[in-house]
């Protein structure tokens, strides 16, 4: 089931942290530590007809089983691919009569194949399902009433002729789904479209400024290495986006991982200045500073709130107001600048207002760099998005900058076969030549591309949306 390389790790008690992973030989960045393919997983119940329920993929037509009218397919070879796993979930949704959700979807299918295989270690895992954190004792009142409720609807859904589970087993696994259910994304890494349950990944520990990450590519999680890793050295990936001051990344990890966060940027608050940075000279006072915070929280809120209602003239309106109102008093690395500059280059590119939203994408990679490691994942896809706005407003030169620094930070975080990575590298030959073209004949150059543009459709952005870039680990919220 784990597509090797296990032997690169091995399971250690890591201080303060319970178990953990530890490298048994040296890294570099880029190298593939190991893989491994979900030991259960579902798509979205929002997404149960556009994705195909084997590989994960987005697809314009899908094949329906034909029995229980639920499960989609790219074509005969998922089909046939998926029917272990789904022949007693088609049974049973035909039997109760309706599809639960997700996650009641997910813990059924643990459990078959827990009926299969018993509970042991199955091939290539270093953790049984069993033994996987549940964190169940530390839920609270609400996460106690919604897993009440979950197994309630749980018992209705599961057949009378299956294996009967105690109901402390059946919260465990509900428990491990909450502490340990790993976002799916797409086939271009850009949507979250799924929850799996992968048992090695859920050994590695946390650590806001990790030396691995992990990418879903192919049906597979890959941990991958960001830079150089010794032998003996423990891995850790991120939970949680690094882009907030430490206090409020400790306490969203209190709150959905149940754990005190102990790693050298939370200890030492480091980069905590720059996330909070306001302007040297002239230094603005510090009720100046909290009136100023004060009133971008306020701006996010009615930005979220007119992004929500498609209101995106109004969204751009509020984040130039509110930027220039910043400008005497945050530095360009403080966060709710950088939310700022984040939201109007990306609905400005939307609006194919690209000259406007180029500016800003530059202002907010600028932010970024000094902020993110190097090779962080959301720094690339950030660069990435940037260098496109920059190439669509025909700033030739720093698009094609910021498509080469993307580049490099992908074949780090996704590898040279993930789809993204080669769309950027094709983008790279494509803005390559384009350069030099524009080098030799700078008129020329804006002629064919003017004609260009007007024979071949423009390709659009995305539309904005309030989700933000998949997380990592799939949280209920």
């Amino acid at each position: 089931m784990t597509i090797g390389r296990m032997e690169n790790v091995e399971v250690f008690t890591s201080e303060g942290k319970g178990r953990g992973l530890k490298a048994t030989k040296e890294f570099w960045a880029a190298d593939v530590i190991f893989a491994e393919r979900a030991y259960s997983a579902v798509v979205f119940d929002s997404l149960v007809n556009f994705v195909c329920h084997t590989c994960f993929k987005r697809q314009e037509k899908l094949h329906r089983c034909g029995q229980c009218k639920f499960a989609h397919y790219c074509d005969r070879t998922c089909q046939k691919d998926a029917w272990l796993n789904h022949k007693n979930e088609c049974s049973a949704i035909k039997r109760y009569g309706k599809v639960p959700n997700e996650n009641i979807r997910l813990a059924a299918r643990i459990m078959w194949r827990v009926e299969r295989e018993g509970t042991g270690l199955t091939e290539g895992c270093l953790v049984a399902v069993d033994d996987l954190q549940n964190h169940v004792e530390h839920f609270g009142e609400e996460e106690q009433k919604e897993l009440r409720v979950d197994v309630d609807t749980f018992l209705q859904y599961w057949p009378p002729q299956s294996q009967q589970f105690s109901m402390q087993y059946i919260s465990h696994i509900f428990g491990v789904i909450s502490c340990n259910g790993f976002t799916l994304s797409d086939q271009r890494g850009l949507q979250a479209v799924g929850v799996g349950i992968f048992p090695n990944l859920g050994l590695v520990n946390h650590d806001c400024w990790p030396n691995c990450t992990v990418i879903f590519n192919n049906g597979k999680i890959e941990l991958r290495a960001l830079g150089k890793i010794s032998e003996g050295e423990e891995l850790t990936v991120s939970y949680i986006d690094f882009l907030n001051v430490s206090e409020e990344r400790k306490r969203q990890l209190k709150k959905q991982y149940y754990f005190d966060c102990t790693c050298e940027h939370c200890q030492k608050k480091l980069k905590d200045d720059l996330f909070l940075g306001v302007k040297d000279d002239p230094k603005p006072s510090p009720e100046a500073v909290k009136e100023m915070i004060q009133l971008s929280k306020d701006t996010l809120e009615k930005i979220d709130k007119a992004r929500s209602e498609g209101l995106y003239h109004e969204v751009v309106k509020l984040c130039r107001e509110c930027l220039q109102k910043q400008e005497p008093v945050f530095a360009d690395t403080n966060l709710y600048t950088l939310r700022m500059l984040s939201t109007v280059s990306e609905v400005l590119s939307y609006l194919q207002a690209f000259e406007e939203a180029s500016h800003y994408a530059r202002r907010m990679v600028d932010g970024y760099m000094k902020l993110y490691h190097p090779n962080n994942a959301q720094l690339g896809m950030a660069v990435m998005r940037a260098g496109l706005t920059n190439w669509h407003a025909g700033n030739i030169e720093v698009g094609h900058g910021m498509i080469c620094k993307a580049y490099a930070i992908l074949l780090v975080t996704h590898g040279p076969s993930h789809p993204i990575t080669k769309d950027l590298e094709a983008m790279r030959m494509q803005t390559e030549m384009e350069l030099r073209m524009f080098r030799q004949n700078e008129f020329m150059y804006h002629k064919m591309r003017e004609a260009a543009l007007n024979n071949q459709p423009m390709q659009v952005m995305a539309e904005p949306s309030n989700e933000p870039a998949p997380a990592l680990f799939h949280k209920k919220q």
